[in-house]
């Protein structure tokens, strides 16, 4: 709760409305932003469909009990306002991007996108009715800065990503490297090319492959520069980050790009609860796996997982199992619901899982942060998108990289070469969840896992500075910490312009 010279300072809450995407890597951490600004005396609501509050409605539950117990206060410090999903041709009740399955057409995504730019009309309804000081808005709603300038209403952006991944995109978006590539004569073919990120604190060069090419994704890359030329025209942005992780991508951004940035993260560490993070009802999964872990040895398991959308062929999945088991290792692995382990088990796995004591598999939801702060926990082998990679980070965990699309192999870039926390496993396509990735094989994955917690130079100097990064992070959300302060500066700066007055006329601001 605000403390009483914060009450004092600032009589009448901030009041601030959160924007989400519809999908989990979004959701989550908006509701954990949404406790951290209540809990220092914001007045916050989030604007969702009916099936996405459901998603959040437990998590925000937990924090207003948390931000309000021993007071009596009138109304919840973080609301849900629910509005009706836009009608684009989903079937009922489909949402949220975790309903897709790889049957689903690419048709499907973008029916997701047209139903975040509906939303629109239910966002001026509220902003009407309620009148908030801020909107903190995903970047894919690009209507979003003019729409709140229109309301004399500042617009935040956040997209969920790494300060790093970020400047990279930035890079893209306004160089386009991938058609100038370096050393264009060395390999014939156009995806083995190394292309170079110019302009860059730390020299940044990827696999052209590796890359989203404009040339091959013409509607995706159109849809990215709409949405950086909206950001543009916020009034900033809020990272689920901290300065002490990537302090010249700060720097970068603020100072050569001009953007103004507030690092508020990691926003996992605001949650209360760790086992229901992210969940609906499966405590039986937690209690059986964190017995499991139980009894191993400390550092000594491997967690396996690669988010809500990634998808494996049956011949990566066999290639995987057969990695975890040259590796040696114990490991702990999340696999889809619907995958059929006829497809793909090699022989002797089934009877390996059997025994029990070298492998937990999980289908379906996974009570990721417990699992990550267990004391048996020794690696991660994760797809790198930021906020398993920054949980990671929290708990003091090195990790296997293994990025599929999106921004992950920016953040795979960020974990092996600039922080030094991550071995990587050597993928090279980048392919939405529903396409074909090449396969890598078992004795490449077993090797890795060997890298990062064997007893070796490499794997120790790894595992060391995973957990001073821990330590960095826990202590940047602390009273005093910088993420702490950039909360602080952020609704100072809010209350500062609702005090004076000043109205957002149009979306367009200096940095």
């Amino acid at each position: 709760m605000a403390t009483r010279d914060e009450q004092r300072q600032h009589p009448l809450p901030l009041h601030i409305l959160f924007l989400p995407f519809f999908a989990p890597g979004h959701l989550i951490p908006v509701v954990d932003m949404a406790a951290i600004f209540s809990a220092r005396g914001a007045r916050c609501a989030i604007l969702t469909t009916p099936v996405n509050a459901d998603i959040i409605r437990p998590a925000v539950d937990r924090a207003n009990d948390s931000n309000c117990h021993g007071t009596d206060a009138p109304s919840p410090a973080v609301d849900i306002s629910v509005v009706p999903f836009p009608d684009v041709g989903l079937p009922p009740g489909m949402e949220n991007l975790m309903s897709l399955t790889p049957a689903h057409g690419a048709d499907y995504n973008f029916k997701f996108i047209q139903a975040a730019q509906l939303l629109r009309e239910p966002f001026d309804r509220f902003m009407t009715a309620n009148r908030p000081d801020a909107v903190v808005s995903d970047s894919f709603f690009s209507w979003s800065p003019d729409a709140a300038a229109e309301h004399g209403v500042p617009r935040l952006v956040f997209l969920g990503s790494s300060v790093f991944a970020r400047c990279c995109s930035e890079t893209m978006l306004r160089t386009n490297p991938p058609e100038t590539t370096t050393n264009p004569d060395d390999d014939p073919d156009d995806d083995a090319r190394l292309v170079s990120l110019p302009g860059l604190p730390h020299r940044v060069q990827l696999r052209q492959s590796q890359m989203m090419d404009p040339r091959k994704r013409p509607a995706m890359w159109a849809f990215h520069k709409e949405n950086d030329a909206a950001d543009q025209r916020s009034f900033g942005e809020v990272f689920n980050s901290f300065h002490e992780l990537e302090p010249d991508y700060v720097e970068h951004f603020r100072t050569t790009l001009g953007r103004r940035a507030w690092l508020v993260g990691p926003v996992v560490l605001a949650s209360k609860d760790m086992a229901k993070r992210g969940s609906t009802d499966k405590a039986h999964v937690t209690d059986d796996c964190l017995r499991w872990l139980d009894a191993k040895p400390a550092g000594s398991v491997v967690y396996v997982s690669f988010g809500t959308f990634t998808s494996f062929l049956p011949a990566e999945l066999r290639e995987l199992a057969r990695g975890l088991d040259l590796s040696g290792k114990d490991f702990v692995w999340v696999i889809s619901s619907g995958t059929d382990g006829s497809e793909w088990m090699p022989e002797g796995f089934a009877e390996l899982m059997a025994r029990g004591d070298r492998g937990f598999i999980i289908r379906g939801w996974a009570p990721q942060t417990l699992i990550l702060n267990h004391p048996a926990l020794g690696g991660f082998m994760t797809h790198c998108g930021w906020n398993s990679a920054l949980e990671a980070v929290s708990a003091g965990v090195a990790m296997v990289t293994w990025p599929r699309y999106a921004d992950q192999f920016y953040n795979e870039k960020l974990i092996v070469e600039v922080l030094r926390v991550g071995v990587s496993i050597g993928a090279k396509d980048y392919a939405s969840p529903r396409e074909t990735h090449a396969v890598i094989g078992g004795e490449v994955i077993a090797g890795c896992i060997g890298r990062l917690m064997g007893s070796s130079e490499e794997g120790d100097a790894l595992r060391k500075k995973a957990k001073d990064l821990s330590v960095k992070a826990r202590s940047a959300m602390e009273k005093g910490g910088s993420s702490y302060d950039d909360v602080g500066r952020l609704m100072d700066e809010l209350m500062a312009r609702r005090s004076s007055g000043e109205v957002t006329r149009a979306a367009s601001f200096e940095a």
